[in-house]
């Protein structure tokens, strides 16, 4: 008799994403524009130099750059042994054990969830001035946001490589008008003269460094997101390395050349007072006067796409981490199923849409500040949980080598992410002790202590979760961290029927 067969019957979910379609030039723009250059340049700088009042912005991001390529030594070692769209979850999973991996994962679903939907904090404001300029007037923020929304809904639902060409084109005309700006800015010096002055450590190293060193890891969030699509790109071992490298080398130069090249135009000595005045502006303003109306036009309309890629970047990560935990039955099963006609995580991508929706009409209810109460704070408070998994990942790094034993040399399993580690959590100390510089709030706010605390009670809760799964569903507890690997092992061979047997 001929061997059985099994007939596979169609189905429209499934628990892997969709293989081979992101090459390194794609996940780089998906990490870039999770960077969202020119809204850091226009906001996150401005924000720096106006509310925290520190100038040496532009070391900041030097210094953080150098920090975050020492954690990418060992981040990337890893990545070659641990392919898995949950990246810090799966990392830490693999090196802390799994108790801590589950409360990394639900520090991470907060953190990326704050930063995703508190960009539709600043979308309205964005829009404001290209609507006025075509229409002679703008709907409230409210209405903005939701057309948003329902345009990053509609691509998370789609293919990666198609997010990934939306990405590319706008991100490749948003770095163009920045250097453009910073080209009109460097030659238009206060003065007559280029200063140096903002390369100064006695500019950096003052009170108020802990709350530009976590703007500056801020404009650094989605470096790390480079893993997260290793299972969709075409050559993870390789792809991931350099676009994390590249990505990271790409963010520094730009963001210290373009806040460099503002205190040159404005003057070291007046940039603060300057930037506390004209805010967002600031940057359209010094273009205005040294290229013409027309650059602003396009700054301005590319200021706009620069946050709607944010965005989309944000949910495609976010949704991504949200299938990782579905797919290991950590959440429901049913986030852990992609559509088999994309290979998109579909029914996390629906959560994260409907996250944002709730958000979006609770706080045009109420009548709340979507800029400073969405977008500012939900934005510096998601950078600070990112901060904290990017330090706990940098010690599981280094105590997943111990335990595994060789195949990488000692600076990749030591040296370089033991250096890292103390870096970062000397940000995180200074971080925690300048909070309230951060939101702009009084020292003794709640909000200084509250935001912040928000962390260390989702990883106890995480980890609280893990251990009930490891007493009742010891299965479920198995399959932590393991990735695309989880769903094979899920699969158990059916017992072979008596007439199988008989032949």
């Amino acid at each position: 008799m001929p061997p059985t067969s099994t007939v596979d019957r169609p189905s429209n979910v499934s628990e892997a994403l969709a293989r081979g379609r992101l090459g390194i030039p794609s996940v780089i723009f998906f990490v870039l524009s999770a960077a969202a250059p020119l809204t850091v340049v226009a906001g996150v700088v401005t924000t720096g130099y106006g509310v925290i009042g520190v100038t040496g912005i532009p070391l900041a991001f030097l210094l953080v750059a150098a920090v975050l390529a020492l954690f990418s030594v060992g981040y990337v070692a890893m990545s070659r042994r641990v392919e898995n769209a949950g990246a810090f979850y799966a990392y830490i999973s693999r090196g802390l054990g799994r108790p801590a991996g589950v409360g990394a994962a639900w520090v991470a679903l907060i953190a990326y969830n704050a930063l995703q939907v508190g960009l539709y904090g600043t979308i309205g404001v964005a829009a404001e001035p290209v609507l006025d300029r075509i229409f002679g007037g703008h709907p409230h923020w409210a209405v903005v946001a939701l057309v948003a929304w329902a345009v990053v809904g509609l691509l998370g639902l789609l293919r990666v490589d198609l997010n990934g060409l939306v990405l590319a084109a706008l991100l490749i005309a948003e770095i163009v008008v920045i250097l453009i700006f910073d080209l009109g800015q460097i030659g238009n010096p206060a003065d007559g003269q280029v200063s140096f002055a903002a390369f100064s450590p006695d500019n950096l190293f003052v009170p108020g460094v802990g709350a530009v060193l976590v703007l500056a890891i801020l404009g650094f969030v989605g470096f790390e997101s480079a893993v997260v699509f290793s299972e969709e790109s075409k050559d993870p071992k390789r792809t991931v390395p350099l676009a994390t490298y590249l990505s990271v080398a790409i963010i520094a130069g730009l963001y210290a050349l373009s806040s460099w090249t503002m205190t040159v135009a404005v003057g070291p000595d007046q940039i603060v007072a300057q930037a506390g005045e004209q805010s967002v502006g600031l940057i359209f303003n010094l273009a205005a006067a040294q290229l013409g109306d027309t650059a602003v036009t396009i700054g301005q309309a590319l200021f706009l796409t620069s946050v709607l890629a944010a965005m989309i970047s944000f949910h495609n990560t976010t949704a991504r981490y949200t299938f990782a935990l579905g797919r290991e039955r950590v959440l429901p099963a049913v986030f852990g199923q992609t559509s088999v006609r994309t290979g998109a995580p579909r029914a996390a991508s629906v959560a994260q849409s409907v996250l944002g929706l709730v958000v979006i009409l609770l706080y045009a209810v109420n009548g709340w500040d979507p800029v400073v109460k969405l977008f500012f704070w939900g934005g510096t408070t998601g950078g600070f949980g990112v901060l904290l998994l990017i330090a706990t990942t940098s010690v599981a790094v280094i105590v997943y080598f111990a335990r595994s034993g060789g195949g990488e040399n000692l600076w990749r399993r030591v040296v370089a992410p033991g250096a890292a580690t103390i870096a970062l959590f000397v940000i995180i100390w200074l971080a925690v002790s300048n909070f309230a510089n951060l939101l702009g709030v009084a020292p003794d706010s709640t909000l200084r202590w509250a935001l912040p605390a928000v962390y260390p009670v989702a990883a106890v809760l995480g980890i609280g979760w893990a251990l009930v799964l490891r007493g009742n569903r010891p299965d479920t507890y198995a399959r932590i961290g393991l990735g695309a690997a989880s769903a094979a092992a899920a699969v158990k061979p059916e017992a072979p029927t008596t007439a199988e047997v008989t032949r």
